[in-house]
Order: C-alpha cells, then structure tokens, then sequence
C-alpha cells in the first residue's frame, strides 16, 4: 500500500505557460466577458465583472509575470478562483484562461521543484506535469496584488 499522498489539482493553460492550482480553489470556469476597467489600474488588472453577487477582479497573470505582452480574449474563459487572503471584500479573484482547465491528480513524491535562477513576481515555483513545465503561484502574494491593483488602499487582511 502507498503511503504517497495525491494532490487534486487544476493546471490553467495561459499564453506562454501553464499554472498548477489545488482544485479547491477553483469556484467555477464561465465564458469570457468584457470586464469593467479599473481606472488607473496596471495592464495586468483587466477589469472587474459581477459574479454570483461579488465584483470579482480580472487578471492576466502571463502579463503580471511579463511571460506576455497581451492575451487573446477571442474564446477565452474566466477562472474564478477563491482568494486566500481573508479578506471580506475580495473573497474571489478569477483568472484569464486560453481554454478549459483541466483536472489532474498528482502525487506528492512527482512534484518536484524546477531550480530557476528567479521567479516571476507572484510565483512561488515551477514543477513539470506530464513532461510539460507549468509554473507555480503564490497565491497568498497574488491575492495581495489583485486586491491592491483593484481595489486600492483596501486593507488586505481581516482583523479579527
């Protein structure tokens, strides 16, 4: 009997790259619509749009990572994912996806750290999923970024 212990997770294709998430933080994947923009926000922030309630900040995290200049929104879908950061304001941030993202199921021994000289801001590392190297995020820092990107001097973390 294996004692290796199975991590469900969600791998996002992005343009130039792919992320690895845990699939509990995936809330839903919708189709692409036009966000409502932030002003003065950076090109990263694409907007914001209302989903079940919530105004749920858009982001490009292949532009945040300077992997892309721009993404294609042509047959894009949303990815809205919970955000870590205990904040009552922000509970969701959602993601830009080139296409559907998939499930998998790895096992903790087969996620291995690729080195790298650096890291983009916001990944926290890379690893390799069935022969393909997929990035990484730090979703505590990234939440961080999308709240201050989209919502200004909003207090990030909840004080009990």
């Amino acid at each position: 009997m294996s004692t290796d212990s199975e991590i469900r997770s969600v791998v996002i294709p992005l343009t130039g790259t792919d992320i690895l998430i845990p699939n509990a933080t995936v809330a839903e994947v919708t189709n692409y619509a036009e966000p409502q923009p932030v002003p003065d926000a950076p090109a990263w922030m694409l907007g914001t749009f209302l989903w079940r309630g919530w105004q749920v900040p858009l982001i490009s995290f292949s532009v945040l990572t300077e992997i892309a200049d721009a993404e294609r929104t042509e047959s894009a879908r949303i990815c809205v994912t919970k955000a870590l950061i205990g904040n009552e304001r922000m509970p969701y941030f959602a993601l830009l996806t080139q296409a559907f993202p998939r499930l998998t199921t790895i096992s903790a021994s087969d996620l291995v750290e690729v080195p790298a000289d650096s890291n983009p801001i916001a990944v926290a590392g890379r690893t390799v999923i069935e022969e393909h190297e997929v990035l990484v995020p730090d979703l505590d820092r990234l939440g961080h970024l999308v709240a201050h990107a989209a919502f200004g001097a909003l207090p990030l973390t909840r004080r009990l």
